[in-house]
């Protein structure tokens, strides 16, 4: 244990759009780091900011893209290929909501749009090697996901087949990633078939245990499950390689729980917060990550169904840098010790 967390970072998604300072990656880097951030994590869909097929294919254009940023005084953390992996599986009662995630000429066609996005994965991770960055963000997409609750019976081998069916589809994804040197940390998200750690294990297995196939940690997914989000570090965290900071509330009542009744968000027993509005305990989770050693960035994704986003990310960056913990190199009680003496050693157990 001697890594320390860089960051703090944020996740450009949700603030970006047509009016400045967020249509363009120089006006909306420069935004982040005038608030502290020290790092963004783009997402590779949104061509206001990035053009994710140029840098698939041009090292100069990816050194445009991180020349802007350092001009703006940040690093680039990850690509985000959240939309894109979405349509890696969709399971048909979905196919017109997620239409919108793919361009008009795919769109009410399936295999095409699977084949699009597939092609857009790879093209991520050769984008991802000329960034110069070892890991990358996404979704693994749903077959099973419809079928999450055991009624109706589920036909023997239902999950069996869509977790089978879902390696198949990402394996050889994970080995392109594996070629240009990139893991793939997948977002442990609801309306994924990898939801929770058992699902993770599952989706593992399915892709041979590949090395490339890692954990975008979200404690805030955990929260709404009413998982230990804590014990989930314990379990997983050697295949931890990327880190959403989100804050989220349970507040069950006599009318809702888990699922919350349909209601929108404001008014559900779960819903996301900014950091430090919600019921997240990121002290535990700051040093539970340290204390395995995670030393990659701490990355703000704000969601929150009160607060403007703009005050969600002037709190962020300072909510975050006080949480990151600088890893001791020695012990609190170094100045105690003697030195070494095996004869004193001996003696003090007895030993002739």
């Amino acid at each position: 244990m001697s890594a320390t967390m860089k960051g703090p970072a944020i996740f450009l998604a949700q603030f970006a759009g047509d009016a400045a300072p967020f249509d363009s990656l120089a006006s909306i880097t420069a935004w982040a780091a005038g608030l502290g951030y020290e790092g963004v994590q783009i997402p590779s869909w949104d061509a206001r900011l990035f053009d994710l097929e140029e840098a698939a294919r041009s090292t100069a254009y990816c050194d445009e893209i991180r020349g802007v940023c350092a001009d703006a005084g940040v690093e680039i953390t990850e690509l985000s290929t959240h939309l894109i992996g979405q349509l890696v599986a969709v399971h048909p009662a979905y196919d017109a909501q997620f239409d919108g995630f793919a361009p008009p000429a795919v769109r009410g066609n399936p295999g095409a749009r699977q084949e699009w996005a597939v092609e857009r994965m790879t093209m991520a991770a050769k984008a991802s090697r000329r960034l110069g960055l070892d890991a990358s963000v996404s979704f693994t997409g749903a077959l099973a996901f419809p079928y999450l609750y055991p009624w109706p019976q589920r036909p023997a081998g239902l999950v069996e087949e869509a977790f089978a069916e879902l390696g198949r589809r990402w394996k050889p994804i994970l080995d392109v990633y594996d070629e240009n040197g990139v893991d793939v940390c997948f977002e442990i998200h609801p309306g994924e078939d990898v939801f929770d750690g058992a699902t993770f294990e599952m989706f593992l297995d399915a892709v041979g245990g590949h090395r490339r196939c890692n954990i975008n940690y979200d404690p805030s997914h955990f929260l709404l499950q009413q998982l230990d989000y804590l014990a989930f570090i314990d379990l997983y965290h050697e295949r931890i390689k990327a880190f959403h900071v989100k804050d989220a509330e349970f507040n069950p009542t006599g009318r809702q729980g888990v699922y919350s009744g349909y209601q929108g968000w404001v008014n559900r027993a779960g819903r996301f917060r900014s950091l430090g509005d919600g019921q997240v305990d990121f002290s535990g989770i700051f040093s539970r990550l340290a204390q395995y050693g995670y030393s990659s960035w701490p990355v703000l994704e704000w969601e929150c169904c009160l607060k403007h986003p703009e005050q969600g990310a002037a709190e962020g960056a300072p909510f975050i840098r006080s949480h990151v913990i600088r890893v001791t190199e020695t012990a609190f009680d170094d100045f105690a010790v003697g030195a070494a003496d095996p004869a004193l050693l001996r003696a003090m157990m007895g030993i002739a």
